[in-house]
């Protein structure tokens, strides 16, 4: 009887249709492209009180760039993502070990290679959009 009590009454489903819906590499890409834009314009200004700002926008925006990575990896892309692109797994570690770097560096190259990684997790992206 108690079980009875207890039961669920509805039953529900759910799909992801929301979660799904709002993922996107951009938001990676637009964080990437800041790092990169703050890292050329710190090689044009030498003032110390502006090389210690665009170090903590820098280092943000890179922060705010792998967690968008890390939630596309661990959030949207599922098993049936990672046996059709089996590199994914490589290609997100690669991103964020680049970002790390940019992270850390003034060189725009650092920056411009986070961006290049993410391109190709946006490829692979689209691409499981269409299936």
């Amino acid at each position: 009887m108690l079980s009875r009590l207890f039961a669920p009454k509805v039953t529900v489903s759910a799909h992801c249709d929301l979660p799904c819906g709002v993922y996107d590499p951009a938001q990676a890409r637009i964080e990437a492209e800041s790092v990169k834009a703050v890292q050329e314009k710190m090689a044009g200004n030498d003032d110390p009180h502006f090389q210690m700002r665009a170090t903590d926008i820098k280092e943000q925006r890179a922060e705010l760039a792998k967690h968008h990575v890390s939630v596309l990896w661990s959030d949207y892309f599922k098993p049936p993502h990672f046996e059709k692109y089996p590199e994914l797994h490589q290609l997100v570690n690669d991103t964020l070990k680049a970002l790390s770097a940019a992270k850390g560096s003034t060189d725009p190259a650092t920056g411009q290679k986070a961006l290049d990684y993410i391109a190709q997790i946006d490829k692979i992206f689209w691409e499981t959009k269409k299936a």
